[in-house]
């Protein structure tokens, strides 16, 4: 069974997005200048950055724009996204963008599921 990983907030202002979830909910916030990205850390993280409260999971935000959802995000966790694409397209889904990877850390797509929502899968290395 593929479990929920991971968790995306789009922003049109970053900023005031940051300060929003940071002071709201205590959320660290952890800029990742080089993929204009925000890792938010909503979870103590062992030596890996993997959430350690049973149950939780960590999540990003990055700026709206054209190229990248425009809602938030779910990310799945699966073995292979490649094999997942397939089944995504085959079950009636659409991929959104292929499978990138993340140097030395995985990979992740983007995918339509049959009502329009926009989820992402993430592939450990």
């Amino acid at each position: 069974m593929d479990k929920v990983v991971h968790f995306e907030i789009p922003a049109d202002d970053t900023a005031r997005a940051k300060e929003f979830y940071g002071s709201t909910f205590e959320w660290q916030l952890q800029e990742v200048p080089e993929m204009q990205y925000v890792t938010l850390i909503t979870s103590p993280v062992d030596e890996q950055q993997l959430p350690m409260d049973r149950g939780a999971i960590n999540g990003g935000m990055y700026t709206r724009s054209n190229q990248a959802p425009a809602t938030p995000v779910i990310t799945i966790g699966v073995d292979s996204i490649d094999e997942a694409l397939k089944k995504v397209e085959a079950g009636g889904g659409e991929t959104i963008a292929p499978r990138t990877e993340i140097e030395g850390m995985g990979a992740f797509a983007y995918f339509k599921d049959t009502e329009g929502n926009t989820l992402g899968l993430w592939e450990n290395l």
